[in-house]
């Protein structure tokens, strides 16, 4: 897979699936699967912010703990800098963990309440054996400079700061080994907007001067549309429309992203989409709806939708579509 300029992607997932089984019983048998992420693939290319949104349970956290090693796939393939991840072992897997680190959403059960920041920030360099213990200091200090905090504050514990404070020290962390990736998981969903706007601005200049790449992970569509190059649409574990930011927000195809816009909150009435679903209630990922997923609640469904799965194809505008109808 080659992105629009040529060069190779940095991040390319295929097929990517996440099942956890349900077990019952005395002998505890499997019984089912909970298919959280069901086929997704996409790419991530150097430098940029690809934003995964979609509806509560969709998978999108999911997605990215996979691609983390946090949890296990259950199939399908994950490749880095042009290397199948999977087949990882010893040195190689502990440079893909320094190469891809991650922002987690809520700051405050992220941090370590018994650690002082100091040790926090410097966790990773430990771990990895980066440079003299003095290096380390230094290179802490110099981190929580870059993200807004004063390095006179690093003997303090996580309960002595805000919340926004306390996310900069998760950038700061996730910032600490100069990965080329960051999954930011929901980063900003448990702050104050005026909050929000400041740790928004702080990555975005941290990717103009770093050159890292953001799987951002968010269902906040203003925060996406502000921060994002591209962006991937998920519903019951698939993907189902990859295009542009700019792409995505003026004109989408699908009839679950025009769902989605036309469900955010906009004191702009062209902002408004005129699609509305025929049923509000979700199907289960335990059960999903055979052929589309997503006709149970499509007015464009037909008999097309509900017999066969439509593949997420490249269009000739750029945009990835899985739609019969568009």
């Amino acid at each position: 897979m080659q992105t629009a300029d040529g060069s190779a992607p940095l991040l390319t997932v295929n097929g990517l699936k996440v099942h956890f089984a349900i077990r019952k019983g005395v002998l505890n048998r499997v019984v089912g699967a909970v298919r959280a992420v069901d086929g997704v693939s996409f790419s991530l290319r150097r430098g940029e912010t690809l934003s995964l949104v979609g509806e509560s349970g969709c998978g999108k956290s999911t997605t990215g703990l996979a691609l983390l090693g946090l949890l296990k796939p259950t199939g399908g393939q994950v490749e880095f800098d042009g290397q199948t991840v999977r087949d990882f072992r010893g040195a190689a897997l502990k440079s893909y963990r320094k190469r891809v680190q991650i922002i987690f959403q809520d700051p405050f059960s992220s941090l370590n309440p018994r650690h002082r920041v100091r040790d926090i920030i410097r966790a990773p360099l430990d771990i990895h054996q980066v440079g003299t213990r003095a290096e380390r200091d230094a290179r802490v200090a110099e981190l929580m400079e870059r993200v807004g905090l004063r390095p006179d504050q690093a003997n303090n514990f996580a309960h002595q700061f805000s919340g926004g404070q306390r996310q900069r020290i998760g950038i700061a962390r996730a910032l600490a080994l100069n990965p080329d990736i960051i999954v930011c998981d929901e980063p900003v969903s448990a702050l104050d907007v005026s909050v929000q706007a400041q740790i928004l601005n702080l990555l975005s200049d941290l990717q103009r001067d770093l050159g890292v790449a953001f799987l951002f992970i968010s269902h906040d569509l203003g925060v996406v549309e502000y921060l994002s190059h591209r962006v991937a649409v998920m519903y019951l574990g698939k993907i189902v429309e990859i295009a542009d930011k700019t792409a995505i927000f003026a004109n989408p195809s699908h009839p679950y992203t025009e769902l989605l816009i036309g469900s955010a909150p906009s004191l702009d009435p062209r902002n408004r989409h005129q699609f509305k679903a025929s049923n509000d209630d979700i199907p289960s990922a335990t059960n999903k709806p055979s052929g589309c997923s997503f006709h149970t609640r499509c007015p464009l469904a037909t008999d097309a939708c509900r017999e066969s799965e439509p593949q997420l194809s490249l269009r000739d505008d750029g945009r990835s579509l899985a739609c019969h109808h568009r």
